[in-house]
């Protein structure tokens, strides 16, 4: 099941220790990778959301914050949708607590005002150009101990599942 020693050992392989035991049948190779990704991503997004607690904000408020940071123009609820992965009405919900906070201003199209954009006030992007180098000490302390060559090929393999990821949800 694993070709390190029982020294480097982790929660996942005790987790595919547990599942063999339970269903021997059951090849669980793939919780080798899946489950790593999902423990980082869970740990990671956990780290994030402690610190962000003392400025109020939440991490998917964050999310919707740095989208419209790094946007050189105001977006529509649904571009802002459509790069944080959440749902339209949780970008909704999300943005009406960021315009209260004074963190996103609403802004009519001028070719259509039916359309609301959404933009980053400077308050908000103060808090993202605060919080935004912290999140990525944090992240690359995660990668401690690998090489520059080492990240670079974790990178493109994890390109290739993100593929695999995207083209799974689109079919």
């Amino acid at each position: 099941m694993d070709s390190t020693g029982s020294r480097d050992r982790d929660f996942i392989d005790k987790v595919r220790g547990e599942w063999a035991q339970s269903y021997p049948e059951v090849d669980t190779a793939p919780i080798e990778i899946i489950g790593r990704i999902t423990r980082i991503s869970s740990q990671a997004l956990h780290q994030l959301e402690r610190a962000l607690a003392p400025s109020g904000v939440s991490r998917a408020e964050f999310e919707v914050l740095c989208a419209l940071a790094r946007s050189d123009r105001p977006l529509r609820a649904s571009e802002v949708t459509a790069v944080t992965m959440v749902s339209g009405a949780a970008t909704t919900k999300h943005a009406d607590r960021l315009v209260k906070l004074g963190l996103v201003e609403r802004q009519r199209f001028e070719r259509d005002g039916r359309v609301v954009l959404l933009q980053v006030t400077d308050a908000g992007r103060e808090l993202v150009d605060r919080e935004l180098p912290q999140r990525v000490e944090r992240d690359s302390r995660l990668l401690d101990g690998l090489d520059q060559d080492e990240r670079a090929e974790l990178a493109r393999l994890l390109r290739r599942i993100t593929r695999n990821s995207d083209d799974a949800d689109r079919s």
